[in-house]
Order: structure tokens, then C-alpha cells, then sequence
């Protein structure tokens, strides 16, 4: 038995349990550290249908692995929290991160908040992540896992210090492959079924729809890089910049390079190249560690979740905000997006991109 393990053995564990195959293998591997894992199901909103049916999947496991298991219906909250900055972002001509804004305050709040209730120290989930103790800093940082396909440090760049020291993230030393085996293992199969993905209040195919039904869109013009008016949009809030498809336009492809809320107007571009920067002004710039705010810092930066990390220099602006500048131009950079840092493979904060 390993130090962590030892420290953990009886502990009782908050854990986030979704009923798919990573939040199962997390409560099996903490029990095989010798933990008491508390399965906690969040009930969600759902733009179509509910998430009962993975509740009830959740609640199965649990009775399989005899985990105690509560449901905590978070509708309300996951509203006002996710559903509404969503929408307020989009019709602000911003593309929103609805997942940064779900862990820290839904998901990770009220684990903590229900482990603190019935006093238990410990929260643990189903992501991809590690978390370490800096000898530098002398505080907690989100690390990138063993499987870097999987890296989820991304989503989880605003967790605080206080939560940091407290979670656990058994996924953080395996691979994908290790999970479905850990599961095939104990009786569970889930080779076959899908995953859950990014922001699943609304499934990526019915984005569309929402728009068009929750939102009040309004026509504007199309205009060139050369300032000419050649044709119209259905909506702001239907692009984001560095979008090829769906714009609509004979004689692509076209690139959506920019959005102006005040003219209700689309700018494009058939040169990739116009959506080239280096200079970004961040707004609500977060550092995991306080003595890391009003510092230069030499990073790499991902401008999101799916873009390699980049070299950059971040830094105080007179203003009070902070400007990241890439060592190279980096390609649809995206206001409303989170920049996240990272020095080596720790995480150590994030802002959005003006």
C-alpha cells in the first residue's frame, strides 16, 4: 500500500457518478485504495428529455459496488449557473465554455457542498487529471494525466486552492483502455455504449435548434475582407470565428473572422491567414496560486480545449486585466473562450479571451 493510499484507507469519498464507464472506474479504483466511496447522482435540466435514465444507470452500480447513493436534483442552479451565461454569452456575440462554468459551479460546488454537510474531507470525480503539491509555491495544481488523449486539466483550470487539496482523481495514472478493463473486471460493460460529451444539456447536433427556438435571432449582412457586402446571415449567434461550414457562401471556403453585435454584422475571409494572432487581452484571469497574480510568466497556452499548447508570454496590463502574447500567430481566437496556462505540465490558471 502506497503513502496515498494509506492516508485515504477508511476515508469516506464523495464521488460524482454519472453512470458511465469513468466515473465507475473511479469508485471501483478508490475502494481498491481502501476508501468508503459516497456515489452522488446530479440531477440535471435537459433542453430534450431527462437524464433519468443515467440515474437510474448510477444508481445500479452503486447497489452492485455497495456504495451509498444520493441524487441531488440541481435543475435550478445548473439554470441560472450554465443554461442562462450560455444564452447571455452567445447573444453578446461571444462563443461560451458552458463546461468551465459546470465544473467550478454546479458540479465540483456541490460535491463539496454535500461532503461538508456530512462532514467528509474528500471529493473525487471521473476526470482525467492529477493533482500535485508545488515545493516552489507550496500549494495544489491540476497536472496532465498519464493519457494525454484524455487530458481534462483544460475544464478544470478554475477549481480553487481550498477544493484542490481535497479532491481526488483516481483516473489520473491510467489510460482509457486500463478504465474499460477495470470495469470489465467487476462485472460492468460499457465497450459498446456511448459516451457523454462536452456540454450535455444540449447534444452538439441540437445546437441549431436551441438557437432558433430559445433565442431571438435577427439577419444582418456578410462582409468580405475587402469590405463588400456579399450575402447575409441567419443570426450572429449561429458563428463562431475560424467557422468554415455552414456559412452559407458560393466560392469558399470563407472563414468567419469576426462578429460585430453593435452592426449585427459577419465578417469573412477566404484567407486563413486573417485569423492569425498574437496578442490577446484576457479578462477574469484566474491563478490557481495567489502568488502567481501581477507576475510576467513564460507559459504555453491552449486558446482551447482541443488546440495544442503554444508559447507564450503573459502579463499585467495597467488596466488590471492581462495580455498573453504567442510566440507564433495562433489561428480563430475566440472571445468568450477560456486561455488556459500551463508551465510544463501543471496548470496554473486561465482567463477569457476578450
Amino acid at each position: 500500500m502506497d503513502r496515498k493510499s494509506a492516508r485515504l484507507k477508511n476515508k469516506k469519498v464523495v464521488v460524482g457518478v454519472s453512470g458511465g464507464v469513468d466515473s465507475t472506474a473511479a469508485l471501483i479504483l478508490l475502494q481498491k485504495m481502501g476508501c468508503t466511496p459516497v456515489g452522488i447522482s446530479l440531477k440535471f435540466p435537459k433542453w430534450h428529455g431527462d437524464n433519468n435514465n443515467s440515474i437510474k444507470k448510477a444508481e445500479e452500480i452503486c447497489k452492485t459496488l455497495k456504495c451509498e447513493h444520493h441524487v441531488l436534483d440541481v435543475e435550478k442552479d445548473f439554470q441560472s449557473n450554465v443554461v442562462d451565461y450560455f444564452v447571455k454569452t452567445l447573444t453578446s456575440g461571444k462563443t461560451p465554455n458552458p463546461c468551465m462554468i459546470c465544473n467550478k459551479n454546479t458540479k465540483f460546488f456541490h460535491l463539496f457542498k454535500f461532503a461538508d454537510e456530512n462532514n467528509i474531507k474528500y471529493v473525487s470525480t471521473g476526470h482525467y487529471a492529477k493533482i500535485t503539491k508545488s515545493r516552489k509555491y507550496k500549494s495544489f495544481f491540476i497536472t496532465q494525466p498519464k493519457d494525454k488523449n484524455k487530458d481534462q486539466t483544460y475544464y478544470l483550470s478554475l477549481l480553487p486552492q481550498e477544493w484542490l487539496e481535497r479532491i481526488i482523481f483516481p483516473l489520473g495514472e491510467v489510460v482509457k483502455d486500463d478504465v474499460y478493463k477495470i470495469t470489465k473486471k467487476a462485472g460492468f460493460h460499457f465497450e459498446n455504449i456511448s459516451q457523454s460529451q462536452d456540454f450535455c444539456y444540449i447534444p452538439d447536433e441540437s445546437i441549431d435548434n436551441f438557437i432558433e427556438k430559445e433565442i431571438k435571432v435577427k439577419e444582418g449582412q456578410i462582409i468580405d475582407s475587402e469590405r463588400k457586402v456579399i450575402g447575409k446571415h441567419k443570426g450572429l449567434e449561429y458563428y463562431t470565428i475560424g467557422q468554415r461550414k455552414k456559412i452559407g457562401l458560393a466560392g469558399g471556403p470563407y472563414y468567419v473572422t469576426k462578429k460585430d453585435v453593435g452592426t449585427n454584422t459577419l465578417f469573412v475571409s477566404k484567407d486563413k491567414k486573417d485569423l492569425g494572432k498574437t496578442d490577446i487581452y484576457l479578462s477574469d484571469v484566474f491563478f490557481t496560486d495567489n502568488k502567481m497574480y501581477g507576475k510576467k510568466l513564460k507559459v504555453k497556452a491552449k486558446i482551447r480545449y482541443q488546440h495544442n499548447p503554444a508559447q507564450a508570454m503573459i502579463s499585467p496590463t495597467e488596466s488590471g486585466g492581462y495580455l498573453i502574447k504567442f510566440a507564433k500567430p495562433q489561428i480563430a481566437i475566440t472571445p468568450g473562450q477560456y486561455c488556459v496556462f500551463y508551465i510544463n505540465k501543471v496548470c496554473v490558471g486561465s482567463g477569457i479571451i476578450k
